[in-house]
């Protein structure tokens, strides 16, 4: 763990980190224009920071502060359907903090918060190149493949779908 992951802290996120949680996915460059909306969809329902002020409490999130700026959020929550699977629906580390350990915060308080109620974690993240390093994230915290589906979300963008059993 870098330094400046052992000076982060985990927290709840909060309806005001909505510009910077739109601001960090958007600087990834790994989602599609039509994807930002999505994780802000989650992001809103996750927080209440919608106009309803409604909070979905299926959806559970955290947030990663250094220095007093958030470098990083994540949201999961139990699959519809199922005993004890759980997805984790979005993740992301700001760019120019990518590699400092924040994502493996964020996995790891979620992990922590959903053990003793969750059999499985399931991710899915895409099979693009410019994803290995995502799936290589993945697979350093203990994430199996276990299917992969051609051209799932677009012509050449394979959907790669990792299990981790709890």
């Amino acid at each position: 763990m870098t330094t400046l992951a052992r000076a982060a802290t985990v927290r709840p996120l909060a309806p005001t980190d909505r510009s910077v949680v739109e601001g960090m996915t958007r600087a990834a460059r790994l989602f599609r224009a039509d994807e930002i909306p999505v994780a802000l969809e989650v992001f809103d329902a996750a927080t209440g920071a919608n106009p309803a002020g409604a909070i979905d409490p299926d959806y559970e999130h955290a947030g990663v502060v250094c220095d007093g700026c958030l470098r990083g959020w994540a949201v999961w929550g139990p699959t519809p359907g199922t005993l004890g699977t759980f997805d984790l629906y979005w993740i992301v580390v700001e760019p120019l903090s990518q590699g400092a350990g924040f994502g493996s915060l964020l996995v790891e308080e979620m992990e922590r918060r959903v053990r003793g109620r969750a059999r499985l974690i399931m991710v899915e993240t895409a099979g693009r190149d410019d994803y290995a390093g995502t799936r290589a994230f993945y697979q350093r915290h203990g994430y199996h493949v276990v299917a992969t589906i051609p051209d799932f979300y677009a012509p050449g963008d394979d959907r790669v779908t990792f299990v981790k059993t709890l």
